[in-house]
This record gives structure tokens, C-alpha cells and sequence, in this order.
């Protein structure tokens, strides 16, 4: 069900100006009932100036005099033509002010370490601004001498689901474009769960295949231990020192 903007002074009007009772008002509102109770006993919102329904156009006084008679009944919102349709507002992602000193940080990072990705999607998964992005990449961010990078997730400026939907996109994007990539980039394209579903035994590059098996400590066989062992002289063609060395004469 639809719910009144600024419900919890909504709240407040219509627990000081009716006698609806605490679910109607709870109802109405998306509220939980003894949050209501607590706004008529002063311990919650307190401050907090009461927001007129019927003036704002959100309910009719006839709706509340019919509700206060029946404590069953509920209040509908008033139907606002100007809303229907209403999308929600597009833009980038919105960061806490405790969170955006550390935003450039992640945005280093996700330059780093995922290069493929584009500043679209930079700037959706942690909300910043393109120029801010390419600042970052051509490093002519001014405060680029004191930045680190840092994960994005660590800092939960987003989730590790989303940021391993972008490196797919981006991986899929990369396959169907062609481009042929490095083994290091191969592995920056794979999502953390595909990476820790992944065995840990050492892969052989496919450049030396074949030669598993070969050892040049294997054992020699019967007729070559069998045989005799050369000596050193014997690898060197030396002349006989027996005959004579020629006339002084």
C-alpha cells in the first residue's frame, strides 16, 4: 500500500488532532504500533511538527471521521493524479559524507586492478562523476600523491554481488568484441565466487605440455647400468706421449 510522505509527522497530526486509534494510525503511516505509542507518550519524534494530511491532500476529513467510528476500518491514501506514473529519479549512487573521503581510494582500485571496466559502471557502483574517473586513470587527480587504493566493498560503498556483475558485463563485453587478453587480465575478469570455486592445484601452461612425465633422474636401463664407465681420457683425444719426441740434431 502507498504511504504518506513525511509519515512519522503525518503520525504526529493525527495522533494530536484525531482519535484514531494506534494500528489505524500505524497502518496508514507504515509504522510499527507501539512506535505510535510512543509518539503519544513523548518519547519518540519528539520535536517533530505534525504534517496536516487534509490540507496536504493526502486524506479527506470525511475518511478520518468515518475511521474514528470504526476502529476496523483503515485509511486509504488520497488518490494523486499527479504522481501516477511517477519513475524513480535516476542518477549516481548516493554516499554517506562519513564514506566519500574514502571514495577516490576505490576508484584507484577498481582502475587498478579492473582496468576493463568502464566509467559508467565505475560511477555507478560507487558514485562519482566521469571526470573524476578519468582524472584518476591520467593520474591528474590533485590529491592523486596521497591516494591508495582500496577496495570498494571493504568500504561498503557497494556490494560484492554488484561489483561482480560489472566485471562479468565487462568480461562478456570483452568476448564478444574479441580482443584477446593476457592470463592477468583472465583473472581480474573472474567474479570472487568463481575464483574461490576454483582448485588450488598448479596448472601446467599449455607451452610444455606433454612433457609431465619427463625427468632427467629416471632410472637407466639394464644395459646401460651394465656397461663400462668411461674414464676422464677418454673424452679428450689426446696424442701418445710414447713416441719419440724428434732429434736435436
Amino acid at each position: 500500500m502507498a504511504k504518506p510522505i513525511m509519515a512519522k509527522a503525518t503520525a504526529v497530526w493525527l495522533v494530536d488532532n484525531t482519535t484514531l486509534s494506534f494500528k489505524q494510525i500505524a497502518d496508514f503511516c507504515g509504522l510499527h504500533e507501539l512506535e505510535v505509542q510512543g509518539i503519544a507518550d513523548g518519547d519518540v519524534a519528539a520535536g517533530v511538527k505534525g504534517f496536516d494530511p487534509i490540507s496536504n491532500n493526502q486524506l479527506t476529513s470525511d475518511e478520518i471521521k468515518a475511521a474514528e467510528g470504526n476502529p476496523a476500518q483503515k485509511l486509504k491514501l488520497k488518490f494523486n493524479p499527479a504522481a501516477s506514473g511517477e519513475e524513480k529519479r535516476r542518477g549516481p549512487r548516493y554516499t554517506p559524507l562519513s564514506k566519500r573521503q574514502d571514495r577516490p581510494n576505490s576508484i584507484l582500485w577498481l582502475v587498478k586492478f579492473h582496468p576493463e571496466l568502464a566509467d559508467s559502471q565505475i560511477a555507478k557502483l560507487v558514485g562519482t562523476t566521469k571526470p573524476t574517473i578519468q582524472s584518476i586513470r591520467e593520474r591528474t587527480h590533485w590529491n592523486i600523491a596521497n591516494m591508495q587504493p582500496i577496495d570498494p566493498v571493504a568500504l561498503g560503498l557497494c556490494k560484492q554481488t554488484e561489483l561482480d556483475a560489472a566485471v562479468q558485463k565487462a568480461a562478456a563485453k570483452r568476448a564478444a568484441e574479441g580482443a584477446a587478453m593476457t592470463d592477468d587480465e583472465r583473472r581480474k575478469l573472474l567474479s570472487t565466487e568463481q575464483s574461490l570455486g576454483m582448485g588450488t592445484e598448479p596448472k601446467m601452461p599449455t607451452a610444455i605440455s606433454g612433457l609431465e612425465a619427463f625427468s632427467l633422474s629416471g632410472d637407466l636401463d639394464d644395459d646401460e647400468k651394465e656397461g663400462p664407465i668411461p674414464d676422464a681420457d677418454s673424452f679428450f683425444n689426446l696424442p701418445d706421449n710414447d713416441g719419440d719426441e724428434g732429434d736435436d740434431d
